[in-house]
């Protein structure tokens, strides 16, 4: 059975406040795509950070969406392309950056990552133990607006379209 064409990879920790953005939008999505009878184009996954061996998960895909939360990100997310580079300061509250895992696909089996894009969503309260702050659960329903659009049309042209209209929200 083929793999489905978008791979979207969340990452947080539901136990560091605004850190459950990121999974919490992926279930949101997931659950979203299951009535809109879109989930086999798109396969979900969720994990507490970005590891090297996500970019196995990479292999066979034409888009790849990252889902996170961000301290100082600007409100309510910014929206951006992301191209596979070493070690990248990110928006991220992780320490492998999307561009590293997507740096790591060609080192592994010598091909090209397909096109990835960022959505990160402001966070503001990080700490062991609390819960979703009203900012950040605010910053989630516009976020998971743009994640139904972006599901909708999940074509590379139509992504880099939002670039330019969303700006880097």
């Amino acid at each position: 059975m083929p793999l489905p064409p978008v791979l979207i990879l969340a990452c947080g920790n539901p136990s560091r406040g605004d850190d459950a953005l990121g999974p919490l939008l992926a279930d949101r999505l997931q659950n979203w795509l299951d009535e809109a009878g879109l989930a086999s184009g798109f396969e979900v996954l969720v994990d507490f950070q970005w590891q090297i061996e996500h970019a196995l998960d990479l292999i066979g895909r034409h888009l790849v969406l990252f889902i996170d939360a961000g301290h100082d990100t600007p409100g309510p997310f910014i929206f951006r392309q992301a191209q596979a580079a070493g070690d990248v300061a990110s928006h991220s509250t992780h320490a492998l950056s999307p561009e590293a895992v997507l740096a790591v696909l060609p080192r592994v089996v010598h091909e090209a990552a397909p096109p990835a894009f960022v959505l990160c969503v402001r966070g503001e309260r990080f700490a062991l133990g609390e819960g979703l702050s009203a900012a950040a659960s605010g910053h989630a329903e516009p976020a998971f607006e743009f994640l139904q659009a972006l599901c909708r049309a999940a074509e590379l042209d139509a992504w880099t379209g939002q670039l330019s209209c969303a700006g880097e929200r």
